[in-house]
């Protein structure tokens, strides 16, 4: 640990000592797409007679350190023409690029927009990035581009069940993903309960996820970081796109603020399910979802920008007057960027985000329960940049936790009594630095360190157990119980609970065997305070956080990876091969039958134990011609280990290790688009899972007039293997010079494959011949049923003015 600090402390050190030894001077500049002034994230200057190069910052910002000379700057993003200037730096120097769209006589199909060789060269493994453009060119199952389905193609990376809107990465649970849209945090990820995702891809323009060497930057998830970043706005005409499908409706505007110096975006999106379903089902409930999102920003000279970005969505699913439930997130961010000198450019953060769910019973017995969870972030980012691609980031943020897990409001008749669940409250300072260094032609080294703490705040009353155990096991009836309470303390306004501080080192090395393949290693350990409370295999609207505390510790997790990674014909073709392993700390499970919902004393239904993830990953990609797409394949488990430590019983399994929930053997996505003329696109996606694990009763007994389930040991058995073929083809249409147009056909599961994404026990008088009844006492049997959607055809028409 102490050595990783000091080769960060080494590189800055070295770096600022030889900057100081010859006179040098600073190109510094913004790269943006000429049409809308868009900023361009990870566009390569690269100057020819350094050998070396940069990529622009999320703000499209770039700086590059030299010595005076004359220079041939060379500017690339994939689907952009290059830009080749030659310039004479004598001083420091402001050279701005704006990039047109490369227009050939069939243009070529991106999948992703980054420097064509940055998957060799750069110090990043175990990362994906995937445009706006590549996901509205892939089948859904609703006509809607999908970044969550999309990611979900890539290798490492699972789906929770079919329709799920969560996603699992390396073996890791839903809620150790931490996703982000621009810098805000995003709780619940879907819609109609995950049949769509909650981001809008007309309003989206750069998707980076990171499965492992996570910088330090990101902090606060364990498994993974899904960065996306909304479009900033046309800042040179007002411009907008639209789409109707059979379920929904989506409506883009975005144009110029003063002049060009500054631009906004307002996206909005509706379903409309609720409109025609009453002619289809009689009593049919109202279900439907909508969202907004808002940004802009503006330029008050070349070295100050501000940005303002929100989102609010929401879903809905009301029956008649007998209920009424709705959920949603709503999130802001004001951010402040300042170039501080010709070296040093900073971004400061105000961010607030907020998940609500509220679930009504509408009938005069009926009640009322609110439930939140929201976040106050303060943060501040610094990036030096040095000579060629030398650079060290470093910042701080304080985030702010409020946790309401539930309001019980009792109607006018009901019986139900008034509760409020303990609202809890929580710090997490955290401090990082993290520098990059090439050392040579062939080998580049990225280190980081992140000093996190976490503080649970009162007001709250804590019990206090016999022996400080919560759960304790009772032999004579062979099942877990609560604690015995010994008493309660008292914790005022403020007052610390428990702390806890953690070093989170994270290292990746890259060395060149030649211009076209290298070597990659990495490592990092991640901390995360904050435990999503649900035995559902994805994430449901319901979604109950709670934070680390006495009684629950904060997750910790240890991952290696190396791989190797090759480019084939002038970067047409790329294929790389990883392999991983995940150490994990302090992972939660669920006693036998355990009640989680209006439980204010969580701790009493959980057990701590330990988590393993190792997998083997091959991706091929095809990035230029008429034909693009890839294949990724992920060979894995994923394990749990609760051994009962300090509970006297004898844990989950015996203490013996069990597949997760989401642990997933093979995992095989392909997927193609085929540009058939400049007016007519193919595209298709298959995928192969193995079936999830889940727990089947075993036998059934009789007790007082009540028929209850034995179950098997925890995750034996597996659902049926999982797969489907997605098609869809597009059309292009140009009614008027400034108005595109296009029609896009699109069938999910083409062959109607029945994959289940629920499973229901329930007792039947006689075995019906379902697939997974598994048991008979006397006239009594339990059948399962599964869920699924099949064969679902959409039609979409886009168009762009």
């Amino acid at each position: 640990m102490l050595k990783l600090v000091g080769i960060v402390i080494l590189f800055g050190l070295s770096a600022s000592s030889l900057s100081g030894q010859t006179q040098k001077v600073t190109v510094k500049g913004r790269i943006r797409e000429a049409s809308s002034g868009e900023d361009l994230i990870s566009a390569t200057v690269y100057v020819q007679e350094m050998g070396t190069g940069v990529v622009s910052n999320p703000y499209g910002f770039y700086s590059v350190v030299l010595r005076p000379g004359k220079y041939t700057f060379k500017v690339s993003f994939i689907g952009f023409e290059t830009i080749v200037k030659q310039v004479e730096v004598k001083e420091d120097l402001e050279l701005n690029f704006d990039m047109k769209e490369q227009i050939d006589e069939l243009e070529e199909v991106v999948v992703y927009a980054e420097s064509e060789d940055e998957n060799v060269k750069s110090t990043k493994m175990s990362i994906a990035k995937i445009d706006a453009g590549t996901i509205k060119q892939l089948p859904t199952v609703f006509g809607e581009a999908d970044v969550i389905k999309s990611i979900q193609l890539l290798p490492g990376v699972s789906s929770n069940g079919e329709t799920s809107g969560g996603f699992n990465v390396r073996g890791g649970a839903a809620d150790q993903n931490l996703v982000l849209l621009d810098e805000a945090t995003i709780f619940n990820t879907s819609h109609l309960f995950g049949l769509v995702s909650v981001f809008n891809a007309d309003a989206i323009k750069d998707v980076t996820l990171y499965k492992g060497g996570i910088p330090s930057i990101y902090g606060g998830r364990l498994s993974s970081v899904l960065d996306v970043r909304q479009k900033d706005g046309n800042s040179k005409e007002l411009s907008g796109s639209a789409g109707i499908g059979l379920l929904s409706s989506r409506l883009n505007l975005e144009g110029p603020i003063d002049n060009g110096n500054g631009s906004f975006l307002v996206a909005g999106r509706r379903s409309y399910v609720d409109l025609f379903l009453p002619s289809i089902l009689d009593d049919a409930p109202t279900v439907y979802f909508y969202d907004l999102n808002l940004k802009a920003n503006y330029t008050f000279n070349a070295d100050n920008r501000l940005f303002l970005s929100g989102y609010f969505g929401r879903d809905n699913l009301s029956v008649d007057d007998f209920v009424n439930n709705d959920w949603g997130n709503l999130a802001f961010n004001m951010r402040y960027n300042k170039v501080l000198n010709d070296k040093l450019f900073s971004n400061f953060s105000f961010i607030y985000s907020d998940y609500r769910y509220n679930f009504d019973i509408l009938r005069s017995d009926g009640y009322s329960w609110e439930a939140h969870i929201e976040n106050f972030n303060l943060k501040s980012d610094f990036t030096l940049f040095q000579e060629g691609e030398n650079q060290i980031d470093f910042g701080a943020s304080l985030l702010y936790y409020d946790f309401n897990p539930g309001d019980i409001s009792p109607n006018e008749e009901s019986a139900t009594l008034g509760t409020t669940l303990d609202p809890k409250y929580a710090l997490e300072p955290a401090l990082y630095i993290n520098a990059k260094r090439t050392i040579g032609p062939k080998f580049s080294i990225e280190a980081g360190l992140r000093f996190s703490s976490f503080f649970r705040l009162g007001e709250e009353e804590i019990r206090q157990y016999a022996n400080d155990q919560p759960v304790v096991y009772n032999a004579a009836l062979g099942r877990y119980e609560q604690g015995t309470v010994v008493g309660t303390k008292q914790y005022e306004s403020g007052e610390v609970i428990a702390d806890f501080y953690n070093l989170e080192p994270r290292l990746a090395l890259t060395y060149q065997l030649d211009g076209e393949s290298s070597l990659k290693a990495s490592y990092n350990r991640t901390t995360q305070y904050i435990h999503l409370i649900s035995n559902s295999t994805s994430p449901t609207a319901l979604n109950i956080w709670t934070p680390s505390g006495p009684f629950l510790e904060p997750q910790l997790s240890d991952q290696v990876a190396l791989g190797y990674f090759r480019n084939f014909k002038n970067n047409m073709y790329e294929a790389s091969v990883e392999a991983y392993y995940k150490d994990m700390q302090n992972q939660v499970d669920y006693v036998d039958g355990a009640d989680i919902q209006l439980n204010n004393n969580l701790e009493t239904e959980l057990l701590s134990g330990r988590g393993r993830a190792y997998g083997l990953e091959l991706y091929v990609k095809k990035n230029k011609g008429r034909f693009t797409g890839w294949m990724s394949y992920t060979l894995s488990r994923s394990e749990r280990q609760v051994d009962g430590a300090g509970t006297g019983g004898p844990g989950i399994n015996n203490g013996e290790y069990y597949a997760s929930n989401f642990d997933k053997t093979h995992d095989l996505s392909l997927t193609g688009m085929y540009k058939l003329n400049e007016n007519l696109m193919l595209s298709a996606n298959f995928i192969y899972q193995t079936g999830m694990p889940i727990n089947y009763p075993e036998s059934r007994y009789e007790f007082g007039g009540i028929v209850g389930a034995n179950f098997e040991s925890r995750n034996q058995s597996r659902i049926t293997d999982n797969h489907r073929l997605d098609i869809s083809i597009t059309m292009n249409t140009k009614k008027k010079p400034k108005w595109d147009g296009s029609w896009t056909f699109s069938i999910y599961n083409l062959y109607n494959n029945q994959n289940a994404y629920d499973v229901t026990f329930s007792p039947t008088g006689a075995d019906r011949g379902a697939d997974i009844s598994r048991f008979f006492i006397d006239r009594y049997s339990t059948q399962a049923t599964q869920t699924y959607i099949g064969m679902f055809p959409n039609i979409t028409y886009n168009l762009k003015f």
